[in-house]
């Protein structure tokens, strides 16, 4: 997966009517009071399991404030008519999809490793539009909400 691909689902909005997105932008807004935070990005894993891949993922360590952001987009969006989330927020970065989902005892090992792969910024919410193609995902972003400084004043 290109490094430009990759990003955190805070939540999923699947096909959005052109002419809602000016309201969803507008939902994504409640995230500027949010102080921008760091994320340890430590493991890895896969969906639905290591024996039976279909998304191979790294783990986020330190990811309440993450967990505080997707519940609060959760609720903004919720008022627009977008079902909350029945499941836990699971937070991890989607490192690429297995095509062919069959038991994979090289992956399964190989995930099994502990791994750190460093510290991330979380800076700003993007509102992304997602478009599959036969060699992976081409991402846009249609919105970006700045996360506030620690130094600044909070409305």
């Amino acid at each position: 997966m290109a490094e430009s691909n990759l990003h955190v689902t805070l939540k999923f909005l699947g096909q959005i009517d052109e002419a809602r997105l000016p309201a969803v932008s507008d939902a994504l807004g409640v995230t500027s009071r949010a102080v921008r935070f760091e994320l340890d990005v430590r493991g890895l894993g896969a969906f639905p399991s290591a024996a039976r891949p279909r998304v191979v993922w790294a783990g986020l360590d330190r990811a309440q404030p993450l967990a505080a952001l997707a519940a609060e987009v959760d609720g903004a969006l919720a008022g627009l008519g977008f079902p909350r989330e029945s499941r836990p927020f699971a937070a991890h970065v989607t490192l690429g999809r297995v095509r062919e989902p069959r038991r994979q005892p090289a992956l399964a090992d190989a995930l099994a490793h502990a791994v750190d792969l460093g510290r991330l910024p979380v800076t700003a919410v993007s509102l992304m539009r997602s478009e599959l193609h036969p060699r992976g995902a081409r991402y846009t972003e249609l919105t970006r909400v700045t996360l506030a400084s620690e130094d600044s004043p909070v409305e």
